[in-house]
């Protein structure tokens, strides 16, 4: 069901309004933190997971130093 959600002015930034079920449905609370994901269709809001993060920061580091042994890979 889509449901429109309000942008407000907080400071110099902008922030939207979440209803509770949206939250609930997160399974987030105010003061979690979110990822925010870009996706084809648009934004995708989930859970922040540190292991995952800390999981993509080791895969970005080893794609970083193996960049040229992927570029062939992927030809």
């Amino acid at each position: 069901m889509n449901k429109t959600v309000k942008i407000i002015k907080v400071g110099n930034s902008a922030a939207i309004i979440l209803p509770k079920r949206d939250l609930d449905r997160l399974q987030a609370k105010v003061g979690d933190v979110l990822t925010k994901l870009d996706t084809d269709r648009g934004l995708e809001l989930k859970p922040y997971d540190a292991d995952f993060d800390a999981q993509m920061q080791v895969a970005r580091e080893v794609m970083a130093q193996r960049k040229r042994a992927l570029r062939e890979l992927a030809k």
